[in-house]
């Protein structure tokens, strides 16, 4: 078993692997380019979510206005 294997999970599969990956040193410009493709790739999976609901709750451009225009809130007990 090697060091990595033996951290208690701490890091999620993700988090392990590109450590394993990048373990060496990038200069800032590959630096920036990868979190860039990180963000995008990410950015790509929270809309494919999104628009996963949208279509499952048969959302429109009128539920949309409704929810902008609710006061979702919690309010504070004094």
């Amino acid at each position: 078993m090697n060091q990595m294997e033996t951290i208690e999970r701490p890091l999620s599969n993700l988090q392990l692997e590109l450590l394993k990956a990048f373990s060496h040193q990038l200069d800032d410009k590959d630096l920036i380019e990868l979190k860039g493709m990180l963000a995008s790739f990410f950015a790509k999976k929270a809309i494919e979510a999104a628009n996963e609901v949208w279509d499952k709750e048969g959302w429109n451009e009128e539920k949309v206005d409704e929810l902008l225009n609710t006061k979702l809130r919690t309010p504070y007990n004094k």
